[in-house]
């Protein structure tokens, strides 16, 4: 009770910057938290590194267990779908792996991008600190995983020949995307569920039938009369802008589009909920 009349007097105590866009929509305040949480880039990114080291304290090898368990998953599904799907094991084992080292990065980000503000409750109600700070640990820290699981790649990528190219330095403007895409996720999704606990429940369900409709298993050419299944699903576009570089391969001026297009409209919505609601956080969580 204490700790949230403090949270309330502190967020009241905030120096009131010119209100945009009519009653309720605080845009100059949501903007100014965001260049704060940026800024504090070394509370975040401690937060993540910390946090990962404390989930494996005492583990001899730490966060490369996840690798480990990721990479006998990849190699026990890579024998047993190149079989079914009658690939060639060389060209199918590499697809699987990014795909399934990706699919993990993007799952995280949305799944873990629920809790952002309200495994973070006691911090929010007792240190006044930007929220975005938040949501910037929660991308960060699946950063730091996925860099993790990467190695599982690298692995594979040697072991069937697949060396880099011009092709591969796509990979960075596709990792700026995945950030900046991570990060209006874990605003957005982190408000909605803050308010309606029901919300993470029910995105951790869809994204396990999103895994078996969006090629990450299987290629989308083994569906030709349903192409549009898989061009229609934006996480396929998401996946091909960072599986084609690591696999020496351009992606199509079609995935990029769809994701500057999922970038644009996903800032917009997220800036509009954020202005109207920011300074209700402390009060759902």
């Amino acid at each position: 009770m204490s700790s949230t009349r403090f949270n309330q007097d502190s967020r009241a105590a905030e120096p009131r910057r010119r209100t945009v866009g009519g009653a309720g929509f605080d845009f100059s305040n949501a903007i100014a938290d965001i260049v704060d949480g940026a800024r504090r880039h070394e509370l975040w990114s401690y937060l993540a590194w910390s946090d990962t080291r404390q989930r494996y304290e005492r583990s001899i090898i730490g966060p490369l267990w996840m690798t480990i368990n990721m990479g006998i998953m990849v190699g026990a599904l890579g024998v047993l779908y190149s079989t079914i799907f009658k690939q060639d094991i060389s060209t199918y084992m590499p697809y699987l792996a990014i795909g399934i080292v990706l699919w993990g990065l993007i799952s995280a980000f949305i799944t873990e991008g629920c809790m952002t503000f309200i495994s973070s409750g006691p911090i929010i109600r007792n240190i006044r600190a930007p929220l975005s700070i938040f949501a910037f640990y929660t991308v960060w820290r699946n950063v730091i995983v996925f860099l993790h699981n990467m190695l599982i790649y690298v692995l594979v990528a040697i072991f069937f020949g697949i060396w880099p190219t011009l092709d591969t330095l796509y990979i960075l403007p596709a990792a700026v995307l995945y950030c900046i895409n991570a990060f209006w996720v874990c605003l957005l999704l982190g408000l909605l569920c803050a308010r309606f606990r029901d919300i993470p429940l029910l995105v951790t369900s869809l994204m396990q039938i999103l895994f078996f409709f969006t090629p990450v298993i299987w290629t989308a050419d083994l569906l030709p009369d349903r192409a549009y299944l898989v061009h229609f699903n934006p996480f396929y576009h998401f996946l091909e802008i960072g599986r084609r570089p690591l696999l020496a391969q351009p992606a199509a001026l079609e995935n990029w589009l769809v994701v500057l297009a999922c970038t644009v409209l996903g800032l917009a919505v997220t800036m509009v909920f954020y202005a109207r609601y920011r300074s209700r956080v402390a009060y759902w969580i």
